[in-house]
């Protein structure tokens, strides 16, 4: 009789057991997948923020088909605002990790605030897709292998750049802000030029609105040196083109600069041919990505997309693409995996994540300055595209 009795009870535990595991199974299948997309919304680079959002919110929707489902799960994305502090950043992914239980994050827009962002993925192995922020640290020495980078980063824009610039007869300063982003992208510029000689490197305040002492220094160390005379500048936000103002022209000096958001480009007018090289600008790419993203940007704000835009579509593209492929899982083992060495398709074309760093390998556009009066930008005619192959880009993590 006792036989019987403990027989039926553990037949009860096994069935409840089994009820639980299917209650477990089935609630897991319909649970959603969680992004934290963490930014500037305010703070300098809120016109970059902004792009970002945009294009990252577009690009979940083009990637989807409209349904902002994957594997039969509802992609939910919850937005906060790091105003462009290391600290709020880094609190704000803590709590999106811990706090609210997002499967992964997206984001932040400038290189300090990712740089503090980087040990939260690791201490809650949790991925960050970063994206737009620049610094070759974020996949060099900060690198952890939570981190993977669907922007460029510095080294990218720096070989890019000498691609136009660097040549016999040709002296270069540069200008740059004092921050991560402007120190690692001088650092990789110097290191990409081989034929052209540079002379001095100029470092200022990020909020820096009056450039006529760095300037002047520019100027003193070039105005006496023999040929090709340029000042290649590396900023984010601001204008720092008003070192134009110096009358540079009188010692033949020239300015060079990296694409930008059109608003900043305005500025670009002044110096019709003018080269550099572009992460994006609209009208250069030529795939069916591009195409969808400015029609439906065209549609929804009656005007192009901008240089973040297209980062923030990337971005969507590439957590799409690994969640279509890891069936929904996105347990960071899982995605770590399934995103290693993956390709995906973006306004810019094909990207794909660099297995030793997660940096993403990319097209770069090497641009000559037009003035065209149907815009009110300098627009960048496309010289040639320069594919991600042809850019020996080093891997500066040593892990």
């Amino acid at each position: 009789m006792q036989t019987t009795r403990w027989a039926a009870k553990a037949t009860l535990i096994a069935a409840g057991l089994c009820a639980g595991l299917i209650s477990g199974a089935a609630f897991a299948q319909s649970k959603e997948i969680k992004i934290a997309h963490i930014y500037s919304k305010t703070g300098p680079l809120e016109a970059y923020g902004k792009q970002t959002q945009t294009g990252f919110m577009m690009g979940l929707d083009y990637a989807t088909g409209g349904t902002m489902m994957v594997a039969g799960k509802k992609i939910t994305v919850i937005e906060r605002d790091d105003q462009g502090k290391p600290d709020q950043g880094k609190s704000l992914l803590a709590a999106a990790y811990g706090d609210d239980k997002v499967d992964l994050a997206v984001g932040p827009t400038a290189s300090p605030v990712a740089l503090a962002m980087l040990p939260v993925a690791e201490e809650y192995k949790k991925i960050l897709v970063v994206e737009p922020a620049v610094a070759d640290s974020i996949t060099g020495d900060k690198w952890n292998k939570y981190i993977f980078r669907t922007g460029r980063n510095s080294s990218q824009d720096a070989i890019a750049n000498a691609v136009a610039l660097d040549k016999a007869g040709v002296t270069i300063a540069t200008m740059a802000q004092d921050s991560a982003f402007g120190r690692d992208g001088v650092k990789a510029f110097k290191e990409a030029i081989k034929k052209a000689k540079l002379v001095h490197e100029e470092y200022l305040p990020p909020a820096t609105t009056d450039f006529t002492a760095g300037g002047q220094r520019l100027i003193d160390k070039l105005k006496d040196q023999p040929g090709r005379k340029v000042i290649f500048i590396i900023w984010a936000g601001g204008n720092p083109f008003k070192i134009a103002d110096m009358d540079l022209k009188r010692h033949g000096i020239e300015i060079a600069t990296g694409g930008n958001i059109l608003p900043a480009m305005v500025a670009y007018k002044q110096f019709p041919g003018m080269e550099g090289a572009a992460y994006y600008y609209f009208g250069m790419p030529k795939n069916p990505v591009n195409e969808a993203m400015v029609a439906r940007h065209y549609s929804q704000f009656k005007a192009p997309p901008d240089f973040f835009t297209a980062g923030g579509f990337s971005a969507a593209m590439a957590v799409v693409t690994a969640l279509k492929a890891s069936n929904g899982d996105a347990s960071a083992n899982t995605l770590i995996k399934t995103m290693e060495g993956m390709s995906f398709d973006t306004p810019k074309g094909k990207m794909t994540f660099r297995k030793e760093d997660h940096q993403a390998m990319q097209s770069m556009y090497h641009f000559k300055i037009k003035v065209d009066p149907a815009f009110a930008w300098g627009v960048p005619e496309l010289v040639r595209e320069i594919k991600a192959e042809e850019m020996a880009v080093p891997i500066r993590n040593q892990r």
